[in-house]
């Protein structure tokens, strides 16, 4: 398949720039696997969708306040950084802006001096490997001075940092939020158990990759980065009982998605694992784990709207976007959600 296979016209007044309140109030588009048939309702009516067995599986990686502004010694000059990945306890792999500004052996001070930076080192991609110095703890530090990495796509200020959190984060790690899971408000989640759903935890550290372009012309030549995952004991054991008592189990996000493909691909079965994956799900994967998904509406071109049409079929995806479209659905991070069933 081609990438521009997957292109659809976006009005640019259809990008959600802020979220709904309440979390749970957003449009829901809900689709049929097997028909592509279309409904239109809210989020909160998902506890129509879920019987009592099904099980929800979640990741519950937080978002990093990532993006800081520094001062480089010496000449004042202003620059960005955003973290990417943590090597160890204090250096960490960046981007920078302007990156010619950020040499090796260049020092940056942030906050006025609540934290310090020095570039050791430049990738063959041109990210930074920066070594950090503060007083205490660094995540304390980068809470006080960081920012939310919102996508390039939202231009309006985020006046709550938990508003680009999910209500059940809790490993810290992410470049960006798995937006699936924005939907959710902890009174729905009580309302689901209470009905019998199950949910179960992973993580996944959404790297940068989730917003890189395909640039390549053949969808399989396209190379995806990797990002750190986890599959827990507790989460492998409530997936395979699930799976025997003849339930559903469901993503809640891509990432949630290609962490259960990428360990049933890894060790042939639901089990305990930990590790990276690159995996790249497009038309033609076969799914082992997965019977349905919740996920938003994806940049065109995206290797994400690729693996809802590898789940959902790519005439019955292409078709939903036209109709999300045409019935004004808020897209991407802050905006509507999709059911595949």
């Amino acid at each position: 398949m081609k990438t521009s296979d997957f292109y659809y016209d976006l009005p640019e007044e259809l990008i959600a720039q802020t979220p709904v309140e309440p979390r749970d109030s957003s449009r829901m588009m809900v689709i049929g696997r097997k028909s592509g048939e279309i409904s239109h309702k809210h989020f909160y009516d998902i506890i129509d969708y879920l019987e009592p067995g099904d099980c929800l599986i979640v990741n519950d990686s937080r978002v990093l306040p990532a993006r800081i502004y520094g001062v480089k010694e010496g000449s004042g000059a202003n620059v960005e950084f955003l973290l990417l990945r943590q090597i160890s306890s204090n250096r960490w792999e960046a981007l920078s802006k302007p990156g010619k500004k950020a040499k090796v052996g260049t020092r940056f001070v942030f906050g006025d001096g609540l934290m310090t930076g020095e570039v050791t080192e430049v990738t063959e991609e041109g990210n930074r490997i920066v070594d950090f110095e503060c007083e205490g703890s660094f995540f304390e530090t980068l809470d006080k001075l960081g920012q939310m990495p919102l996508p390039p796509y939202i231009h309006e200020k985020l006046t709550d940092k938990e508003r680009y959190q999910t209500v059940y984060s809790r490993e810290l790690g992410s470049a960006a939020a798995p937006t699936a899971g924005l939907h959710f408000t902890k009174e729905l989640m009580q309302k689901l158990r209470d009905k019998g759903v199950n949910i179960g935890y992973v993580t996944l550290h959404v790297g940068l990759g989730t917003f890189r372009p395909v640039k390549v012309d053949d969808v399989t030549k396209h190379h995806m980065h990797s990002e750190h995952y986890e599959l827990p004991v507790e989460t492998a054991k409530l997936i395979n009982e699930t799976k025997r008592s003849g339930k559903r189990v469901i993503a809640v996000g891509t990432t949630s998605c290609r962490t259960l493909e990428s360990v049933a691909k890894k060790e042939g079965c639901v089990c305990p694992s930990e590790g990276w994956t690159d995996i790249f799900i497009y038309p033609g994967f076969e799914f082992n784990v997965l019977d349905g998904l919740i996920t938003n509406f994806h940049l065109p071109e995206s290797t994400l709207i690729m693996l809802v049409s590898a789940f959902a079929g790519y005439d019955n995806i292409m078709n939903a976007y036209k109709n999300a479209v045409e019935e004004k659905y808020r897209f991407f991070s802050f905006g509507d959600s999709m059911l595949i069933l």
